[in-house]
């Protein structure tokens, strides 16, 4: 099996191309190496899948680059590659995430469907239903994007139905819901938190905190991507993959505050243009065509996570404690109160 992985160097890409390399006879990584945070983060992720055999790098844009040789041979295109983030799509930014998100997802579909790949899985995100009209929210909601980000996303999905419906292309798109663990993007809300905890510094929250997320452990999203690749499905679906660990904000940082060796300091901010006020997810039909169900809970996943942290900060921590700490189990987010399955707000 030939595999072609987009947006390899990443959070979520390397993890995926590390699960299916014991499969692959040969895996082709492509990055642009995005200027979005430093590249020498990008390339600690790639550390593992360089010393494999069976592993290739190549250094593209997608954009631009001559794809049709690049993907010829190739079985499953598993396409991670995109330009993340809600708040810096707005304005002049915007342009960015059409090239990125939109023209190079085209490409790499028109060079898909010439080059006969049996499976094409694309990274959507739930940035795509916005405020939802009703939780928890399944793939039969209207979209109703809230960010540009999150019309870039929703302009993939479309174009992955486009050349299924046309061309019998054998597409998915996975919308992950709030993904974190080890080696989250650094702009990312754990990310900052865990590592200024680590630090004893400031840590900057978006508003009152009240913001409910469905979070997600990259494993489980990691295990979606390997079930869709195999699994037997129509062409162009849409599939939800959330973590069922709903919480809001304020309920992860007291969690937090039990797994690392600062105590934390919360800086309150304005809220964001395009943050929504929840996401919460039904995921039956992942359940149902995959066969996937999260596994991975926040208490559980959130220490994993501290624990990845703690080890790049060794040096700077060093001194400051003795201790590394388990999980907490008696610190547990605050149930968020469930809502009537048709209303919002």
């Amino acid at each position: 099996m030939r595999y072609l992985v987009t947006g390899v160097a990443g959070f979520i890409g390397s993890q995926v191309a590390e699960h299916l390399l014991p499969r692959a006879t040969e895996l082709i990584g492509v990055d642009c190496f995005t200027a979005n945070y430093p590249r020498a983060a990008k390339e600690d992720n790639l550390r593992q899948l360089r010393s494999k055999p069976n592993f290739s790098l190549l250094e593209i844009d997608l954009g631009a680059a001559d794809l049709a040789e690049i993907v010829s041979g190739v079985d499953v295109v598993l396409h991670q590659a995109g330009l993340p983030g809600v708040r810096p799509s707005w304005g002049r930014g915007f342009s960015e995430y059409v090239t990125h998100n939109v023209v190079a997802t085209q490409r790499l579909l028109e060079a898909a469907r010439n080059a006969g790949v049996r499976r094409f899985v694309y990274a959507s995100s739930s940035s795509v239903y916005g405020n939802a009209a009703s939780y928890p929210t399944s793939e039969e909601a209207l979209p109703r994007p809230f960010s540009p980000y999150g019309v870039t996303k929703l302009a993939g999905e479309h174009l992955c139905g486009a050349y299924a419906a046309n061309y019998g292309l054998s597409t998915v798109s996975l919308r992950y819901f709030t993904v974190y663990g080890p080696r989250q993007r650094p702009d990312m809300a754990f990310h900052r938190f865990v590592e200024a905890g680590c630090r004893g510094a400031q840590i900057k929250v978006y508003g009152s905190g009240e913001q409910v997320r469905d979070f997600t452990h990259v494993d489980d999203v990691v295990r979606a991507n390997v079930l869709a690749t195999e699994a037997d499905l129509p062409p162009g679906k849409v599939l939800n993959i959330a973590g069922g660990s709903r919480a809001n904000v304020n309920s992860v940082l007291n969690l937090l505050a039990g797994l690392v060796p600062s105590p934390l300091q919360v800086a309150r901010v304005d809220h964001q243009a395009g943050d929504v006020e929840e996401t919460w997810a039904r995921c039956d039909e992942a359940r149902r065509l995959l066969g996937w169900t999260p596994t991975v809970d926040l208490v559980d996943g959130l220490a994993s996570q501290v624990a990845w942290h703690r080890t790049r900060l060794e040096p700077v921590l060093a001194g400051r404690t003795n201790g590394e700490h388990e999980p907490d189990r008696s610190v547990v987010p605050a149930p968020v109160p469930r809502r009537p399955a048709n209303a919002r707000g």
